[in-house]
C-alpha cells in the first residue's frame, strides 16, 4: 500500500516533480484514506438534489456454473461493470503532467446502492477494493460475482427444453428521479460479449441475452430497473443416452419375459425385479424435477407409461399363473379319484378304466381284470380292445345259443305226449354242445323217462 495506503496506477509522463505524483492530485482533490470526507461517501455525489445520478451499467455472464431443477435456481459467474459522475472530483489532466485517471480505494467513494431482485443467497463475490476515477469526475467500478438466483423453470419438455432466467438490477432506496439506470451495450453486443468470454456453460447450451430498461413501482415510488434476461437451451444427450433409452431397454426385457415359461417362479420374479429397476429411475427423476411445475413433465408420462404397461403384463403373468395353479388342482383331485378307484378294484384283484359310450359320448368309470406288471400301457390297451372284442362276440353267441335253446324247450313241449324218449334225445344234443343239462330219471308208464330241464 506504500507511504498513503493508496494503490497509485502510473499514467502518463510528468512535467515537473511537484505536480506529476499522485500525492499532489488526491490532495488537491481532498481524498484521504485516514480522512474521509463526508461530501464523497454520506450522499449522492450531486451538487443539486434535483439532479438525477445516472448510472451506467452493463453484466457479461463469464460461466453457467449450475441450474439446479429442484429448488429452481441458477447459478453464474458474471462480471458487473457500473460508471457514475461524482460531480464533486474534477481536475485538469494538463495541471498535473496529464494524470488522466487514478485509482482509489471504494471505501472513500459514494457508490450505487444496487440489488439484484432475483438473489436468493447472499454474493459470493470478490469485491474489487477500488474504483477509478477520471478527470470529468466518472467513477468506474469492476468486479466479478457469482450469483445465485431463483429462476423459475418450464420443465415440460425436459430434456428437450430451454430456459430464461432473468437478472434484474435496482436500487435499494433511491427513487427514478435521484437514480437511473442505463444499459451501456445493446442485447446483440451483450450476447456477443458473453460469448466471448464464456468460460464453461456446464450441461447449457448458452443461446443469448437480451436487454431491459423499465421502471417499476416499489412501495409507493418508482423505481428504475434493468433486467437481463438470459436464454438457455439444455444439452439433452446424457439425459437420452442414461435416462430414456435404459426405461425403454427395460420396457423391451419385460416383453421378452413372455419367452420364459410360466412353470415355477422364475418369470414372475424377473418382472418384479425390472419393475423395481423403473421405480428407481423415477425416484430418480423425482429428485431432479420440481415439484411446483403446474403441468406434468413429457419424460414423467414417458415413465408412467412404461411402468403402466409392465405393471399390466406383470399382473397378466400373475393370473395366468394363477389359472395354470388351479387346472393343476384340478388335475390332482382327479387322480385322487382315479387312485381311490383303483384301490377299490385292486380289493377285487382289478384296475379302474374309463369306457366310452358311442352313443351319448359319456365316459364311465369301470373295473377290468388286472393285467401283467411287466405290460407297457400300449399293451395294456390292446390286450383292453382285445378283450372288449371277445366279450362282445361272446355275449352275440349266447344270445343265440339261448334262442335256440328256447325253441328247443318249445318243442320238447309240444312232441312231451307224443314222444316221451324224444327228450332224451334233444337233451343230448343240448349237452353235445356245451350246455349244463340237469336230468332226472322217473318211471312214467312203467318205464324209466329222463327229464331235461
Amino acid at each position: 500500500m506504500g507511504r498513503t495506503c493508496l494503490d497509485i496506477v502510473a499514467v502518463e509522463g510528468a512535467s515537473s516533480e511537484d505536480n506529476c505524483s499522485y500525492q499532489y492530485l488526491l490532495k488537491h482533490l481532498n481524498l484521504s484514506l485516514s480522512n474521509k470526507n463526508d461530501l464523497y461517501t454520506m450522499s449522492r455525489p450531486v451538487k443539486n438534489y434535483e439532479t438525477t445520478t445516472n448510472v451506467s451499467m452493463e453484466m457479461i455472464i463469464s460461466a453457467i456454473l449450475d441450474m439446479r431443477e429442484s429448488d429452481q435456481t441458477f447459478i453464474s459467474n458474471v462480471w458487473i461493470f457500473m460508471d457514475w459522475k461524482n460531480e464533486h472530483i474534477e481536475w485538469e489532466p494538463d495541471d498535473f503532467c496529464g494524470i488522466n485517471r487514478i485509482v482509489v480505494p471504494a471505501d472513500i467513494l459514494w457508490k450505487p446502492d444496487l440489488t439484484i431482485q432475483e438473489m436468493s443467497e447472499s454474493y459470493k463475490a470478490f469485491q474489487s477494493p477500488y474504483l477509478i476515477i477520471f478527470p470529468d469526475g466518472s467513477v468506474t467500478s469492476w468486479s466479478p460475482q457469482v450469483l445465485v438466483s431463483a429462476c423459475k423453470m418450464q420443465v415440460h419438455k425436459f430434456p428437450f427444453d430451454m430456459q430464461s432466467c432473468n437478472i434484474s438490477f435496482r436500487s435499494i432506496t433511491h427513487t427514478d428521479k435521484e437514480l437511473n439506470l442505463e444499459a451501456i451495450f445493446d442485447s446483440t453486443e451483450a450476447t456477443e460479449w458473453s460469448r466471448e468470454v464464456m468460460k464453461t456453460q456446464y450441461e447449457w447450451l448458452y443461446v443469448n441475452m437480451s436487454t431491459t430498461q423499465t421502471t417499476i413501482e416499489s412501495f409507493n415510488f418508482r423505481q428504475s430497473m434493468i433486467v437481463y434476461t438470459i436464454t438457455m437451451k439444455r444439452r439433452s444427450v446424457l439425459y437420452i443416452v442414461n435416462f430414456l433409452l435404459p426405461i425403454l431397454f427395460f420396457l423391451c426385457l419385460d416383453f421378452s419375459s413372455f419367452l420364459i415359461s410360466d412353470n415355477g417362479g422364475e418369470k414372475l420374479s424377473f418382472k418384479i425385479t425390472v419393475l423395481l429397476a423403473v421405480t428407481v429411475m423415477q425416484i430418480i427423476l423425482n429428485e431432479i424435477l420440481p415439484s411446483s411445475s403446474n403441468r406434468a413433465p413429457l419424460i414423467a408420462v414417458y415413465c408412467l407409461g412404461v411402468f403402466g404397461l409392465m405393471l399390466l403384463s406383470l399382473l397378466e403373468t400373475i393370473v395366468v399363473m394363477y389359472l395354470m395353479e388351479k387346472d393343476s388342482e384340478s388335475r390332482d383331485n382327479e387322480a385322487d379319484r382315479d387312485q381311490s378307484v383303483n384301490e377299490d378294484c385292486g380289493d377285487k384283484h382289478g384296475k379302474a378304466k374309463f369306457i366310452c359310450n358311442g352313443e351319448k359320448k359319456k365316459w364311465t368309470l369301470a373295473c377290468i381284470s388286472d393285467a401283467s406288471a411287466d405290460e407297457t400301457p400300449s399293451e395294456l390297451l390292446k390286450g383292453s380292445s382285445s378283450q372288449l372284442t371277445e366279450e362282445t362276440h361272446g355275449a352275440e353267441k349266447l344270445s343265440d345259443d339261448l334262442r335256440e335253446v328256447m325253441k328247443t324247450l318249445a318243442l320238447l313241449h309240444d312232441s312231451k305226449k307224443e314222444e316221451p324218449f324224444k327228450q332224451l334225445e334233444v337233451g343230448r344234443d343240448a349237452a353235445s354242445k356245451g350246455w349244463p343239462i340237469r336230468t332226472e330219471w322217473a318211471h312214467i308208464d312203467g318205464g324209466l323217462k329222463e327229464t331235461v330241464d
